[in-house]
């Protein structure tokens, strides 16, 4: 094995720190990993896609925040993969690189009238009232009283939380400032979130639906014709011995069974359904979405799909947001699965699209390499495979072999092509300032949510 294994590190997200943390941790080999993100702030979706009123959940960022005092750790924030620094440039200075970018891009329902003003991924909400600086400019009409989210997973379920906040529940988090004013003034008064599927094969989780009996002034409507367990369901539930499973059923059950409470706003659960179709008014916005009724059958693989009735019905809304999947999206020089969205890859060693076989000193970890799937521990295991095809090769010495394995140049090489990059001492300083304007304000933070004003902040 080589005395010193240089490794850079593209993305700054979970997988990327759980990696880090990984091959700083080996004894037998001095590692020393740079860290690169085109964002000035650490953390990846934990800080930009993390639901503004889960604050325990970004409680990880403390033990990454540790591992970043490591001295064989260096993170150069605000410097761009493809733009600032190039493969061919990687490959001149270290002996691995990872790709850590993950998942940034969703799929599309693939229905008319997807692309009508009002109709949006979802994921462009949540980066916009979490404060990301590529969205904070974006517009949501939220004077609209109707709103469908189409999908059932924890990401369409806080979406559908977030537009039910009071004004007291949004001043408790750390959403922008900007977006906490819009959605304190929003009319939507009816939020709908649609699955295809029924509620023994939602993607949300348990905790995500009690948290929909505690909201402060909005009632949660669910029809108790949806959520009866077909034949089947039941099978499946009864013979999959999950209790959280048959838990989730029981509160979705239960919360059929609640009259609604008079609250200001309704949250409907609507189950069985898929969109078909998006009808926009004289203006070219949505105005209505139609609703094709499913019914649950298996499929010759076992699987439990959605079919079709001739059962049809028009849900007035003004305002859709779309969950129904992410994808990764193509990296320069980077050998890409267009179809699944993924970077081609055997347990995190890049693989070449011709040979099939590994490309030397490239690897990667996270949804780019496994589709998005899992929450954010589920990137530890993850990251661990693919350190551990890493540090294989590294002991067989079948690495890059770089010219300049000088870390003090390849900080030259930074500082030439992006001066204004940021380190994470700059990170810790923007980070105390938005704890220090939260706790002026009573929150747990007040983010900078532009790169100017972080820069300015920063004095650069």
């Amino acid at each position: 094995m080589s005395q010193s294994l240089r490794v850079a590190i593209i993305g700054a997200g979970p997988s990327a720190f759980y990696a880090a943390e990984q091959l700083l941790r080996q004894e037998s080999i001095d590692v020393r990993v740079d860290m690169f993100d085109r964002l000035p702030t650490p953390y990846g979706l934990v800080r930009a896609g993390v639901a503004p009123d889960h604050q325990k959940i970004k409680n990880v960022t403390k033990a990454f925040a540790q591992m970043a005092t490591n001295p064989r750790f260096r993170f150069f924030g605000f410097v761009e993969y493809g733009k600032d620094i190039t493969l061919d440039e990687l490959k001149q200075h270290y002996h691995q690189v990872l790709f850590a970018t993950g998942a940034q891009s969703d799929k599309r329902m693939g229905i008319p009238g997807e692309d009508l003003g009002g109709s949006h991924p979802a994921t462009a909400f949540v980066a916009w009232y979490n404060g990301h600086p590529d969205y904070r400019d974006y517009q949501f009409d939220l004077t609209q009283e109707r709103v469908a989210i189409v999908g059932v997973g924890n990401v369409a379920i806080d979406v559908a939380r977030i537009l039910c906040l009071s004004p007291h529940e949004l001043r408790m988090t750390d959403m922008a400032d900007y977006a906490i004013e819009a959605l304190s003034k929003s009319r939507v008064r009816e939020v709908y979130l649609l699955g295809r599927r029924g509620p023994a094969q939602a993607a949300f989780t348990n905790p995500e639906i009690k948290e929909l009996g505690e909201l402060e002034d909005a009632d949660v409507v669910i029809r108790p014709d949806e959520v009866a367990l077909d034949a089947v369901s039941k099978a499946m539930v009864e013979g999959s011995g999950d209790r959280s499973l048959a838990k989730k059923v029981e509160l979705l059950q239960a919360h059929a069974s609640h009259a609604p409470a008079g609250r200001l706003r309704k949250l409907f659960l609507r189950f069985l359904v898929s969109p078909v179709e998006l009808v926009g008014d004289s203006a070219g916005n949505v105005a209505t979405m139609r609703l094709v009724k499913n019914e649950l059958a298996q499929d010759d693989a076992g699987s439990i799909v959605a079919r079709a009735t001739d059962q049809f019905e028009d849900l007035p809304v003004g305002l859709v947001f779309r969950s129904v999947g992410y994808r990764g999206s193509p990296l320069p020089g980077i050998p890409f699965h267009d179809r699944w969205g993924v970077i081609l890859n055997e347990k995190g060693r890049i693989t070449d699209p011709e040979t099939n076989r590994a490309i030397i000193g490239e690897y990667t970890t996270g949804w780019i390499k496994r589709g998005p799937s899992g929450v954010i521990g589920t990137n530890k295991p993850d990251a661990h495979e693919t350190v551990a095809c890493m540090l294989e090769d590294a002991a067989e010495a079948c690495t890059l072999q770089p010219e300049f394995p000088d870390s003090d140049i390849e900080a030259d090489l930074i500082r030439k092509k992006q001066p204004r990059y940021v380190t994470f001492q700059d990170w810790l300083k923007l980070d105390e300032i938005e704890v220090s304007r939260g706790l002026a304000a009573g929150r747990p933070r007040v983010k900078l949510t532009s790169f100017d004003e972080m820069l300015s902040a920063l004095g650069k």
